[in-house]
């Protein structure tokens, strides 16, 4: 490189972007731009991919076109590249035609020096004869994994890209990605035809980020303490569904969090203001779909939460990447469930066969990481195609260690596996071998003839996919590049084949028994292991409290919600109406003597509180329950309310008592005094005011079910209750 050109460089790279220095590959990389050579850029999110392509387009005649997939990221990049003075456009569908207008005339004019591409907008006949017009610097294709049907996130758009360059002439292409396995490196530079491209692959450790799985259970009390502890910190929460999306943000907002939603379901304003509420600091979490943080340059985000599990390691890690990218904290945690899994899975079931197999091993793949004890960066980097030989000793696994076990016999039977079928089948086929399986492949191969066959049906068959998985890791065993999912011997495999030695493997992770959280809202309490002790102090003080104001005990509270008390140990008033059947109604009224019950066996015996992740409810009143507690004010008709909701008069009455149970007063009396006189109603009152519990049905044995109906009973019971307990 001639000093002078390696001198306008860092001038350029110190007064653009306020660098000293180049980092990792990136001067050799942009050397080979400006050499007009093929380039292949293969490095991690954070390490500085935008500047390979951007730093060249500024010092070079003409305008660099630059291939994104994503509108936000294209805007972002924009938006940065404007602000350090860079005339910067961007071509997509967000345009108006005016707008197309003016950054066509300002690129035929020689003032624009970057112009980003959606891959759609590329094939549109307009487009291609305006650009043909151009003088193009060279080609970049950023997020190139979207080429491979191999990678995470596969757009057919850009299997396209190659034969529409080669229309715009004997252009020059950097291709980068922040993701690819060895499969879909290979696929990557054989459907752009650069073979022969010069390769810059970075390593993929991100040393400061802290990879962390737990088990999907009571996960919004999980999230909800684990954001607690990084209040203020910006962070990125991500959901599969757009619903689930809304819902977590919302969950985050009422727990007092700064956050907002972002997915592709939401008006493009709305994305664009929530995503630039985030880079300005104005909001602290954003809760997204993995639409999100493509290309988003914010070097400050401390935290990466995967509230579902991802369809991908490659996906994962690109996510994760997001955190961290200033060298500084970056915590990821992913909740894992094998539920995820199977619901992923399901959502494939309707693909072309290819793409259904393909999406069954990435997600054995993210299974295999979630559930290994093996240290988490070794892992990913393994899967990347890094070598890495020792742990690293910062992430969950390990920093608490697993149980260890001598696995040499084990290992042994894997490798014979692998050989004895010849190096031409996957996982679970080497598992079935081993522990006897009759499937019908099996049979199909006489794999069954085999002298492995059956020689471990003592083990369970998780047990021999983490053998497998563990001789794949430590390289005894590795990947058929050319055949996706088939495993081979290595050489130091059939080394150990010939010469056994002592090696220690560590046991997995079960998560079979981890019972997930409920995703639906239960409309019933939940009866939970609850503290004994503190249930029958919780009934006994009831007993007294209603004895001093004349009420049957179940109108103070019912014994689902002071079990739900001694299991919660609500000591604030916020923490208790969250208890089943409460509502802040009650704890006005009756909650004051049981919190500070609550209070005092919780100091006396020591007991840690989940007080400060008290999930806070951000649906504490659906629409259908504003309703109806609406029409009931203006003293409409039940039947006319039951029939403006679509509603049974059952289901209406279900959705009337919960309102109730839950300390909200209702005043039915101009519908209860049109059924009911005046003693059959003080009848049921007495009733009620003396029975032991509120059971209509035992109510109906007592009062006799020829006098009253159903429909009677649940009406004063719900008239009682809103004017006892609420």
């Amino acid at each position: 490189m001639l000093v002078d050109q390696k001198e306008i460089l860092k001038d350029k790279l110190k007064e653009i972007f306020g660098y000293d220095q180049f980092r990792g590959n990136q001067e050799a990389i942009i050397q080979n731009i400006l050499d007009k050579k093929n380039t292949f850029v293969i490095m991690p999110t954070g390490a500085g991919k935008s500047l390979c392509y951007q730093l060249p387009a500024l010092v070079q005649e003409g305008t660099a076109i630059v291939i994104s997939p994503l509108i936000a990221l294209m805007k972002n990049q924009v938006d940065q590249l404007n602000a350090f003075g860079i005339n910067a456009h961007f071509l997509n569908s967000t345009l108006t035609k005016t707008e197309i207008n003016r950054v066509k005339k300002e690129t035929l004019d020689k003032k624009t020096k970057l112009l980003y591409v959606a891959p759609e907008s590329l094939t549109k006949e307009d487009n291609l004869e305006f650009l043909s017009k151009v003088k193009i610097s060279f080609v970049a294709i950023d997020e190139a994994h979207c080429i491979s049907e191999w990678g995470h996130d596969f757009r057919p758009e850009y299997r396209r890209i190659r034969q529409i360059i080669n229309q715009l002439g004997d252009l020059p292409v950097i291709a980068l990605t922040a993701t690819a396995t060895p499969k879909v490196q290979q696929d990557i530079q054989r459907n752009l035809q650069m073979e022969d491209a010069d390769l810059f692959k970075s390593s993929f450790n991100r040393k400061n980020l802290y990879y962390e799985v737990r088990p999907k259970k009571d996960i919004k009390k999980q999230l909800i303490r684990f954001v607690n502890q990084h209040k203020g910190k910006s962070g990125i929460v991500y959901c599969l569904s757009r619903k689930k999306v809304e819902e977590i943000a919302e969950l985050l907002k009422v727990n007092g969090f700064r956050a907002a939603p972002y997915h592709a379901g939401l008006d493009g304003a709305v994305r664009m203001q929530n995503q630039d509420a985030f880079l300005n600091e104005d909001c602290d979490i954003i809760v997204a779909t993995i639409a999100f943080g493509m290309g988003i340059d914010k070097p400050d985000v401390r935290f990466v939460v995967h509230y579902d599990t991802p369809k991908s390691l490659e996906g994962y890690y690109q996510e994760t990447g997001r955190g961290g990218r200033d060298g500084l904290e970056g915590n990821c945690l992913m909740f894992y469930s094998y539920n995820d899994i199977l619901k992923l899975e399901k959502f494939s079931k309707d693909k072309p066969v290819t793409e259904r197999d393909n999406t069954k091993l990435l997600l054995q793949e993210i299974s295999s990481y979630a559930e290994t004890s093996v240290c988490r960066r070794r892992q990913l980097l393994h899967y990347f195609g890094e070598s890495f030989d020792t742990d690293c000793g910062f992430c969950d696994n390990c920093k608490n260690p697993r149980e260890q076990y001598n696995a040499d016999t084990y290992l042994l039977k894997a490798l014979q596996a692998v050989k004895q079928t010849e190096e031409r089948f996957g996982l679970n086929h080497l598992v079935d071998v081993i522990r006897g399986s009759e499937n019908q492949y099996i049979l199909s191969y006489d794999h069954n003839k085999l002298p492995v066959y059956g020689t471990g049906n003592d083990e369970t068959h998780e047990f021999w996919k983490s053998v497998v998985r563990q001789a794949l890791l430590y390289e005894f065993i590795e990947k058929d590049i050319e055949n996706i999912g088939i495993l081979k011997l290595s050489r130091k495999g059939r080394d150990f084949m010939d010469a056994p030695y002592s090696v220690i493997f560590t046991k997995d992770h079960d998560y079979s028994t981890t019972e997930e959280e409920e995703e639906i809202e239960k409309e019933a309490p939940v009866v939970k292991a609850h503290d004994e002790v503190l249930f029958n102090i919780l009934k006994n003080l009831r007993k007294q409290i209603a004895k001093q104001k004349s009420l049957p005990p179940y109108v103070i509270f019912q014994d689902p919600s002071l079990e739900e008390m001694a299991t919660v140990f609500p000591t604030t008033q916020d923490a208790l109406s969250h208890v089943n059947g409460v509502g802040m109604g009650k704890v006005v009224k009756f909650g004051k003597p049981f919190i500070e019950a609550i209070r005092k066996y919780v100091e006396e015996n020591d007991i840690d509180t989940v007080s400060d992740v008290v999930v806070k409810s951000s649906v504490n009143r659906s629409k259908t329950k504003i309703f109806i507690i609406q029409q009931i004010d203006r003293k409409i008709d039940l039947e006319e309310i039951a029939q403006a909701q679509n509603l049974s008069m059952d289901e209406l009455l279900s959705e009337i008592e919960h309102i109730c149970y839950s300390g909200t007063r209702l005043n039915l009396d101009y519908y209860i005094d049109g059924m009911m006189d005046e003693d059959r109603q003080d009848e049921v009152f007495d009733y009620f005011m003396s029975a032991e519990s509120d059971n209509i049905r035992t109510a109906l044995d007592e009062l006799g079910d020829e006098d009253y109906s159903e429909e009677d009973l649940r009406l004063m019971r719900i008239k009682f209750l809103s004017e006892y307990a609420n």
